[in-house]
C-alpha cells in the first residue's frame, strides 16, 4: 500500500485489506513501515477472539530494501504479507520496494490536491519504479469518495485517464473509524449498514486473487 502523499488512507486500506483476509482463513502478516505507527497500533487494538494478525513494526528499518530480512521474521505458513508502507516514497527506495512485492495498491482521494499528487507518483512507479519490466500489478482505489460531488466527477475522469486497473470507489464513512477503533476490519462488523461498504471490497479481493466471477473469493473462505 503506497502513495507519496500522506493522508490519502492508506493504512485504512492496509488494516481492512488485513482483517479480511485474516477472518476468511489465510495466514496474513502486516509490516508497518509508515512512522505514524497507525497500523501497528491498530493491531493492538485487535480483540483476542478474532482470527490473528502478525504484525511487524518495521518502522525502525533502515530501508524499505530490508524487507527480505524482516520477512525472515514472519511465521512459517504466512500466507499473504501486506506492506503499510511511509509517504514520500522517491527514487532508489521506491526501487527497493518494488523489487520485493508482488502488488502495488495505490489510494487516491477525491482532491485536486491528491489527484496532482497521484498523477506524478504513478509517473514515478512506471518509470523509476519500473513495475512493468518487473512483473508488479498496479492497482488504484479511489478513497473517501462522495459521489455525484463536483471533485468526485473529477476524479472519475482523471482515472479514467489511467492506464491501470481502477478497482474500486472506497466511501466516506465512520464505519471505517468505528472498525479502526476496535482493532477489526468492516469485514468483521456484521451490522447491515456496513454491507455497501463491504460489496465495495469485492471487485478489489476478486483481482488481487486474479478470481473474475463476482463474489468468488468471498464464497471460498467463509468462517
Amino acid at each position: 500500500m503506497v502513495n507519496s502523499k500522506g493522508g490519502c488512507g492508506k493504512t485504512t486500506i492496509t488494516t481492512n485489506l488485513a482483517s479480511f483476509y485474516a477472518s476468511h482463513g489465510y495466514a496474513t502478516a502486516l509490516m508497518d513501515y509508515d512512522p505514524q505507527g497507525s497500523s501497528t497500533r491498530w493491531l493492538k487494538l485487535r480483540p483476542q477472539d478474532k482470527p490473528p494478525v502478525y504484525g511487524v513494526d518495521a518502522r525502525r528499518s533502515r530501508s524499505l530494501h530490508q524487507t527480505r530480512a524482516w520477512q525472515m521474521r514472519v511465521p512459517s505458513g504466512t500466507e499473504r504479507v501486506i506492506i503499510d508502507a511511509p509517504a514520500g516514497v522517491t527514487g532508489q527506495v521506491l526501487q527497493d520496494l518494488v523489487r520485493e512485492v508482488d502488488t502495488v495498491l495505490v489510494p487516491v482521494l477525491p482532491s485536486p490536491i491528491d489527484i496532482h499528487s497521484a498523477t506524478a507518483f504513478i509517473r514515478d512507479l512506471l518509470l523509476v519504479g519500473k513495475v512493468r519490466s518487473q512483473g508488479v500489478r498496479v492497482g488504484v482505489i479511489a478513497n473517501r469518495t462522495r459521489k455525484n460531488t463536483l471533485v468526485y466527477q473529477s476524479l472519475e475522469r482523471f482515472l479514467a485517464t489511467l492506464r491501470l486497473p481502477f478497482l474500486t470507489t472506497l466511501r466516506d464513512t465512520q464505519h471505517y473509524v468505528r472498525a479502526f477503533e476496535r482493532g477489526v476490519g468492516v469485514h468483521e462488523m456484521w451490522d447491515k449498514r456496513v454491507e455497501q461498504d463491504r460489496q465495495c471490497w469485492v471487485p478489489v479481493m476478486n483481482w488481487l486473487e486474479h478470481v473474475a466471477p463476482p463474489h468468488a473469493v468471498l464464497r471460498q473462505r467463509t468462517f
